[in-house]
């Protein structure tokens, strides 16, 4: 059996040109060589694996080269031939972990002083320098700052920072970078071609990444991948041999959270758990995962993305299915969850936790009958006004149109979200708007009166918007009695709870079909509901929103209309965001049987409406409760 060398000894750079990844400090170093412009010392710093011993004994090896090509050795001369086989008495290298001490570096001085015997150089490589005691770098002071002519000093160190500053004042410093993933691919796809190993790009990508800017550590796993799998290195058998987490794990838990299915991604975490990873090693990867999703969503950021082939296709795929505002929610569930997991006490529970609450978003983007950032406000247990039945059909009535062009009106605001579906024309004449819902029926605060319902022979096509709902009336014993159901509240009804009510009644196989849609309709007490009901939406927004509460106080009512003015542009986006949830409750609120539109203009002058100074804050507060001047007067306080 001949001997085994591995591929990181075996592979090892030679010349500049096969350096991988480190063309800006190649480049360099082969221009000073060219332009004999040599420093007497140099520092090489960067991670572990990056190539800055192997560029330093490039550099030796060229500098001593008698017939150099360029800047290039020939590998033919004496010179090269002795460093190639070993036995080069010009260049000497150190380990400052085993030589740290100050007799050590007397020791170096002295040796300092022999000439070379072949070559023009005696180069000294100086690995792990941090290492060197403080009296050490002390006393290699003077000989770093003017050594003889002959001599060059070449450091490498991992740890720049524990170099006295004294030591880097006297070095050429050349900082190596991480070797990008794209390289490192390229570079173990060579060698898997030299030694007849066939591997896929999802294998290769992933050594890489395992690697992390390491092309030592990636030529190490991939020996121990070829050691497991043979010739032929598969994704899935290099993934358990490097014991990480597979690139399909991901894909897959990504697709459950889009669909809102928390279950199924829960059973997935499970199966991850069983096979040895932590929460917070598949939390951290899950978190990256999402970050290369938001950069594949744009050309300009793909780049981003340390990938390469198909795995940056697939990325690209599953990036177009994702919202902006999912991936940035879950990056920002993730981020946070992972400051929490090591002090937590129950790190399972806290992923599964997270898990559930990115299925949310998941749920809300395929939510069409919410717009995003629209969410309702929860039930605050309000006493619930009971709504009019309606006897006659109300015209739509067209909104008017705003005075001020920074007021911002929403399209078509409504208390519920409704849903249009097909009605035969035999099914829409027996209807009546006041009949009671049943469950095959389209509910009547769903659906518009029948004498403004358009006939689907003579309109075109109609677009669906959002079209109110009325809040159901109290059901009565007799209708209980006579197996009337009872009508769930539409805010706490799932998407599909919704679809199921909008469904419309059999028609037979003959009868045509056609596209009703829903057009809103306004309470023409509207205005007289929402004024009774001013006190309660108060308690309502000081509950749930206070930052609204200052426009809230001042709201003017006209018609089926609520108009605000807020002192800045952000506080009318926030409450545009939240409009469709808030008009559901107000409409809970004060029984109205219609559309509410919601109009709000930017007016600085609010903010200077609120009381600032100390006096007028008294003031101000004096006036809405006048037993707070006895209080004072009584208790003698002073106002401070």
């Amino acid at each position: 059996m001949s001997e085994f060398i591995v591929s990181a000894r075996k592979y090892r750079p030679a010349t500049f040109r096969s350096v991988v990844g480190q063309k800006h400090i190649t480049s360099t170093l082969q221009n000073a060589i060219e332009r004999g412009q040599l420093a007497h010392a140099y520092l090489f710093c960067g991670p572990r694996g990056v190539g800055k011993t192997t560029c330093a004994r490039i550099f030796a090896k060229a500098i001593n080269c008698l017939q150099p090509e360029g800047a290039e050795a020939c590998n033919a001369c004496e010179s090269c031939r002795s460093f190639n086989e070993g036995r080069s008495l010009n260049i000497h290298e150190l380990d400052a972990a085993s030589n740290n001490s100050v007799e050590d570096i007397r020791s170096l001085i002295e040796q300092v002083r022999i000439i070379p015997q072949v070559g023009r150089y005696s180069v000294f490589i100086i690995d792990e320098v941090h290492m060197l005691s403080a009296a050490a770098f002390n006393a290699f002071l003077k000989t770093l700052e003017e050594p003889p002519a002959h001599a060059i000093f070449i450091l490498a160190t991992t740890e720049k920072h524990k170099i006295i500053p004294t030591i880097l004042s006297r070095c050429q410093i050349y900082d190596f970078n991480r070797i990008r993933v794209e390289d490192a691919v390229d570079y173990l796809r060579y060698i898997a071609g030299q030694e007849g190993v066939e591997a896929d790009e999802e294998s290769l990508n992933l050594i890489a990444q395992k690697a992390d800017g390491g092309m030592r550590d990636a030529l190490s796993m991939f020996d121990k991948a070829v050691s497991f799998c043979g010739a032929k290195l598969d994704y899935r058998n290099v993934a358990q041999t490097l014991n990480v987490l597979d690139y399909d794990t991901y894909f897959g838990i990504t697709e459950l959270l889009l669909a809102g299915n928390y279950t199924e991604a829960l059973v997935v975490f499970d199966e991850v758990l069983s096979k040895g990873f932590s929460g917070q090693t598949f939390m951290a990867g899950l978190n990256r995962h999402m970050r290369d999703l938001m950069m594949a969503r744009d050309a300009a950021t793909l780049r981003l993305i340390e990938m390469t082939g198909t795995l940056l296709e697939r990325y690209r795929a599953q990036a177009g299915a994702c919202t902006v505002e999912f991936l940035f929610g879950a990056i920002a569930l993730l981020t946070e969850l992972d400051g929490k997991i090591r002090q937590s006490s129950n790190q399972r529970l806290l992923v599964e936790l997270g898990l559930m609450k990115i299925a949310g978003l998941g749920q809300k983007k395929n939510d069409t009958l919410i717009a995003p950032g629209e969410y309702p406000l929860p039930d605050i247990g309000a006493p619930q006004a009971a709504a009019p039945a309606a006897t006659t059909p109300q015209t739509p009535q067209a909104p008017t149109a705003p005075a001020v062009a920074t007021t911002a009106r929403t399209a078509q605001a409504v208390a519920a979200p409704a849903a249009a579906a097909p009605v035969s024309p035999a099914a829409s004449t027996a209807q009546s708007p006041a009949a009671p819902a049943t469950p095959t029926q389209l509910p009547p605060q769903m659906a518009a009166p029948a004498e403004t319902r358009p006939a689907a022979a003579s309109a075109p096509p109609q677009t669906l918007s959002a079209a109110p709902a009325t809040p159901a009336p109290a059901t009565s014993a007799g209708h209980a009695a006579q197996g009337t159901p009872t009508r769930r509240p539409l805010m706490g009804a799932s998407l599909s709870e919704l679809l199921a009510a909008a469904q419309p009644a059999a028609a037979s196989a003959d009868e045509p079909q056609a596209s009703v849609a829903a057009a809103p309709h306004y309470d023409p007490a509207c205005a007289e509901k929402l004024d009774r009901a001013r006190g309660a939406i108060l308690r309502l927004m000081q509950e749930r929103r206070p930052r609204f509460v200052a426009a809230f106080e001042q709201m003017e009512l006209a018609d089926h209309t609520i108009r605000l003015r807020v002192p800045t542009e952000e506080l009318r986006e926030e409450m545009l965001r939240s409009k469709t949830g808030m008009l559901m409750r107000i409409a809970e609120l004060a029984g109205v049987a219609g559309a509410i539109e919601l109009e709000i203009t930017v007016d600085a002058e609010v903010r200077a409406a609120r009381p600032i100074k100390l006096e007028d804050r008294v003031k101000f507060l004096t006036e809405r409760n006048p037993q707070l001047t006895e209080l004072r007067r009584a208790l003698d306080l002073e106002v401070e």
